[in-house]
């Protein structure tokens, strides 16, 4: 019988800091991104302008890591871009950051934990990439088939996510929530190196990872390099309705509830919302509380996000949400908001407007309960000129052991 080994991984990516002559020129062209229809519309402000030509800092190590770029509303060009490779001397090969899963690990968690312990850098997700699987025989071979082997060979599963550098405040805070992150042994990674996606390329020695390259440029194309995750959650499975005794703003989370609350805490490290909020009913509070606790962040009660502000004002409740969303990308600050079921219906109406495409949308479920309890959703969002847009949308689901 044949056996799949599960890894993850990613694609981390910074900012060059460009020679000061050309960013002047840019600056004064105007034309630090990739022109798309958006990007287009705001190359005539002078905001975006003024911000395209922000770089980070040249190196990235553990202890310093970039700072956020500010939104562009386009894409950086591609020689503004740099990607993080790493050599395997057992292999004598160029690839990205990865490795197997833990047992009890997510594969979200393990590409933040190995892409942390390859490179040196604590990182954060961000959109999805893509996933590839060959034979394990195939491991150190330059052309890997991902197609047409035997279907009894044992096979490794690979899952890429965009991965950016976190503050070493930022690190500090989330380590109690996301677990050790311990440096790869020389002879594990031997080298470290950033280029530009063009010559990654041709550094790059798998056919693999050249194609999750390419998926890496698509998302580029979309704006995802200023992309900034609103993690919607919905709070752990609650005392029933009918022998709860006291009032519905005070009913908790069951024991079971409190695990899920406990896990999710360890998935939304993987992101590293900055910015807590919450209906204030106990029960969403209960949820999110692990992570306030561990992250030392404070929790921000918002009243139009409960279950009785929402039957009374829907539109308060999106017009509250809608706000979260602009905060983020305003001040590039991940979010976590946990609500209520119905709140979340409600809510899904509005996003569902705002992803970029139709079958992005239908991730959105139309029909109750939405999504299951203790779980959460990641929206990628990005600022156009048009408002938010949503390019990406990733389930979080706690692993309860």
């Amino acid at each position: 019988m044949s056996k799949i080994v599960e890894a993850a991984g990613g694609i981390l990516y910074r900012r060059r800091r460009l020679p000061d002559d050309v960013a002047r020129r840019r600056a004064d062209e105007g034309s630090s991104v990739i022109t798309t229809a958006a990007a287009t519309d705001a190359a005539a402000s002078s905001a975006s302008s003024a911000t395209a030509t922000t770089a980070a800092p040249a190196d990235i190590s553990a202890d310093t890591a970039a700072a956020p770029a500010t939104a562009t509303f386009g894409t950086p060009r591609f020689d503004d871009i740099e990607v993080c490779l790493v050599h395997r001397p057992k292999y004598d090969d160029w690839s990205w950051p990865k490795g197997k899963v833990d047992p009890n690990e997510s594969h979200m968690h393990a590409a933040v934990r190995e892409i942390g312990e390859e490179t040196g850098v604590p990182v954060a997700l961000g959109p999805y990439l893509g996933d590839v699987e060959y034979p394990q025989s195939e491991e150190g071979s330059k052309q890997r088939h991902t197609k047409n082997y035997a279907p009894n060979v044992n096979t490794k599963h690979i899952r890429f996510w965009m991965a950016t550098a976190i503050s070493p405040v930022d690190k500090l805070k989330r380590t109690a929530a996301l677990g050790p992150v311990h440096r790869a042994d020389v002879g594990e990674i031997d080298d470290v190196i950033w280029l530009t996606p063009d010559k990654a390329r041709k550094k790059l020695t798998h056919s693999t990872d050249k194609e999750i390259l390419a998926l890496f440029i698509d998302r580029l194309q979309e704006g995802a390099a200023d992309a900034v995750p609103v993690i919607l959650i919905r709070h752990g499975k609650a005392e029933a309705r009918k022998s709860w005794k006291g009032t519905d703003a005070n009913r908790p989370i069951t024991p079971r509830g409190a695990a899920a609350a406990f896990a999710l805490s360890h998935e939304l490290a993987c992101f590293n919302p900055v910015r807590l909020t919450t209906s204030p009913w106990i029960r969403c509070m209960e949820t999110l509380e692990t992570f306030s606790w561990q992250t030392g962040r404070d929790m921000i009660k918002l009243d139009p996000l409960t279950e009785d502000a929402f039957a009374a004002d829907p539109q308060a409740a999106w017009e509250c949400f809608k706000s979260e969303i602009d905060y983020a990308l305003k001040h590039r600050n991940p979010a976590a908001i946990c609500m209520h079921r119905p709140v979340i219906g409600g809510i899904f109406d509005h996003l569902r407007a705002l992803c970029v495409s139709d079958s992005l949308a239908k991730r959105l479920i139309a029909k109750s309960p939405y999504m299951p309890t203790g779980s959460a959703l990641a929206l990628f969002a990005v600022a156009t000129p048009k408002g938010p847009r949503i390019i990406d949308i990733q389930k979080v689901i706690p692993l309860v052991y």
